[in-house]
């Protein structure tokens, strides 16, 4: 799924609201990867690793996750076991894939099925795949036929085995880890950061972003979420302290299309329904202590829609921000524990 939709700004030496000191500290680091950009800053108390040697690193490690996870790779784990039939059984996956796996089970389990990694076939049937120009809406029929294939019940996950297993029950189950691995890249290249003793870092990847330590102004990383109507003004943005913390958005604003009876289709579809999300949200924001989980709970929020959405929120204590429609325009929504977030005072 498309992740970046919410245009989210790292404030801490692109707009003046800190007065960047002491920048020649910062080091800022750019490259391309999982169908995106990635942005990482850091800088370090003593004599900064070099930067040449640490953008290696860093690559090397969003590679192994590439290879790990990547839908576009013909030799990626999930391409050799999208590929696989039933009948194979289980299939051997490394630590990190199962870990991925795993947490996208959990926030399925937590959101009543509202985050679904299998739901990628009926993703292109609505025509939000590859073939987007091949696109007319879906009988019931073609919807009832690729039904079997659809589900997380169709997964058997083995963590316990050396090294872990992955099986499926049905021949055309197809995983995609869209909704959660970008966040598990940023996570991953946060590990590598602090295995190198940096102790001050923003790590962002197609805008899901992780903090840790200050940035330049000795503040925390301060991270602005921008408003659908102010997209191409930049004002009117919540504006969040981050440490130790992770955020992630999904929305549909700028991924949908229209239908012939003027319906707007979003991109993103419900797995109970089986039809693209109709509901008013035009985006969620979740804060977590991990972009894996900001990135997965997200996705699942989204889906639930405002209300529902909330309840989790307010249920399970998450930081989480919503951008609604309405007939006069957008308004934003945010639970207790975003709103603690939010009014926490910054070194």
């Amino acid at each position: 799924m498309n992740k970046f939709l919410l245009y989210i700004l790292t404030l801490s030496c692109i707009i003046p609201l800190s007065g960047c000191l002491n920048q020649t500290e910062t080091h800022t680091l750019h490259g391309n990867t999982m169908g995106t950009n990635y942005t990482v800053r850091y800088r370090h108390g003593g004599k900064l690793p070099d930067e040449t040697a640490v953008q290696a690193g860093l690559e090397r490690v969003l590679e192994e996750v590439n290879r790990q996870m990547s839908t576009y790779r013909e030799d990626s784990e999930i391409t050799r076991f999208n590929r696989m039939s039933a009948a194979e059984g289980s299939f051997p996956i490394s630590p990190d894939f199962a870990e991925v796996v795993a947490e996208a089970l959990r926030i399925n389990r937590i959101s009543n099925g509202a985050l679904d990694v299998t739901i990628g076939p009926l993703v292109n049937l609505w025509g939000f795949g590859p073939d987007k120009s091949a696109y007319t809406e879906p009988t019931q029929e073609q919807i009832r036929a690729i039904l079997p294939a659809v589900g997380v019940d169709k997964l058997q996950l083995n963590r316990a085995t050396t090294p872990p297993t992955l099986a499926k029950t049905h021949d055309k189950v197809y995983l995609d880890l869209s909704s959660i691995a970008k966040g598990f890249g940023v996570d991953r290249v946060a590990a590598y950061l602090d295995s190198l003793d940096i102790e001050n870092y923003m790590v962002e990847i197609g805008g899901e972003v992780r903090t840790k330590g200050q940035n330049a102004a000795g503040q925390a990383w301060r991270i602005g979420i921008e408003q659908p109507q102010t997209a191409q003004t930049g004002t009117g943005m919540i504006v969040v302290g981050l440490d130790n913390l992770a955020l992630a958005t999904s929305g549909d604003y700028r991924n949908f299309r229209t239908d012939s009876q003027g319906r707007r289709l979003s991109h993103i579809i419900h797995p109970s329904t089986r039809q693209p999300i109709g509901h008013n949200l035009a985006s969620v924001s979740v804060i977590a202590d991990t972009a894996m989980t900001a990135d997965a709970l997200s996705t699942a929020l989204f889906v639930l829609g405002e209300k529902q959405g909330m309840e989790l929120a307010e249920r399970d204590n998450l930081a989480v921000f919503m951008i609604i429609r309405t007939p006069d325009g957008f308004v934003g929504k945010m639970s207790p524990a975003f709103q603690n977030i939010l009014e926490r005072k910054t070194p």
